[in-house]
């Protein structure tokens, strides 16, 4: 197994739980308003991974800090499009739309860098892209104007993911920029970030019962602090786009997690959209070179 196929297990895996954390930012929004949310969602992972690493944290250089800086920037606007977005819209409908980062990551990759995609990708892309249409949209294709407004702030969240994505993948290229301190680090300025915004529109409280206690812990260690430390360090063997295909099984995992604990159906539509969009994956995943070379070596060898 190549070092690529097993970062993009990995970013599967952070995928998953980022599908899960919907469900849990509605719960937590019942008593925590989203800057105040986001705030002690980053906070609290960056402390849990400066405990469990502070040798290693007190090694950082400025060139780690200035990307992680710019990174956590990022993050605030996802997250800012995000937890709104999931308090003025469905919870299918937000982690479908937050993933149009794949959509929008090899255009600025483009429009940016002059950076082209390949065929393959392209294909995926576009695969995703129907994927997402036949999700979010109504059964006539016409936009749900009920959720605009929310459906609007996942789309801000989609941009801002494509940003991260490539900040993170120029940083990670740097020799001076150590990829596990800037997952660290960018989890400490983005809460901090999230935290000065709270005080300025918001009333920062703790939460107030256990339900939300604890779904604002899991977000914190699992949602955010293992998920960002782990995104930077795989990013190492992959590429930007390739994370952004990965990051499209997102709204089929919030999708599934809607289904299950608030009781969210799809429509037979949706369902295939989700579908094409797991199919896009494997496209992604599959090299089809070696494939037609295993395939020429046999018939050159019968």
């Amino acid at each position: 197994m190549s070092k690529q196929v097993k970062a993009d297990l990995i970013l599967v895996l952070v995928t998953m739980c980022w599908g899960v954390s919907y469900y849990l930012m509605d719960i937590s929004l019942a008593e925590l308003d989203p800057f105040t949310l986001n705030a002690h969602r980053f906070l609290g992972a960056f402390v849990i991974a400066g405990i469990f690493s502070w040798k290693k944290v007190l090694t950082v250089n400025r060139t780690t800090l200035k990307y992680s800086l710019l990174v956590g920037v990022a993050l605030v606007f996802v997250y800012m499009g995000a937890t709104f977005g999931v308090k003025y819209t469905s919870l299918s409908n937000s982690g479908f739309l937050c993933a149009l980062t794949v959509i929008f990551t090899p255009i600025i990759n483009r429009l940016v860098f002059r950076k082209r995609a390949g065929a393959k990708l392209t294909l995926v892309v576009i695969m995703c892209f129907v994927g997402i249409a036949l999700m979010t949209l109504k059964d006539d294709f016409s936009i749900n104007t009920e959720n605009l407004r929310g459906d609007m702030l996942c789309l801000m969240c989609a941009v801002a993911y494509a940003v991260d994505l490539i900040l993170t993948e120029r940083a990670v290229s740097h020799e001076e920029v150590d990829a596990y301190l800037l997952g660290v680090f960018q989890l400490g300025f983005t809460g901090i970030l999230n935290f000065m915004l709270a005080f300025i529109f918001e009333t920062p409280h703790f939460p107030e019962t256990a339900g939300v206690w604890g779904s604002v812990i899991f977000l914190s260690v699992f949602c955010t602090g293992i998920a960002f430390v782990l995104q930077p360090v795989a990013q190492q063997y992959t590429t930007a786009s390739h994370v952004g295909v990965i990051f499209t099984l997102e709204p089929v995992f919030a999708a599934i997690v809607a289904l299950v604990f608030a009781h969210e159906v799809l429509s037979v539509k949706a369902y295939i959209g989700a579908l094409l969009m797991l199919a896009s994956i494997f496209v992604m995943e599959i090299d089809f070179k070696a494939l037609t070379n295993k395939k020429k070596n046999r018939e050159e060898i019968k």
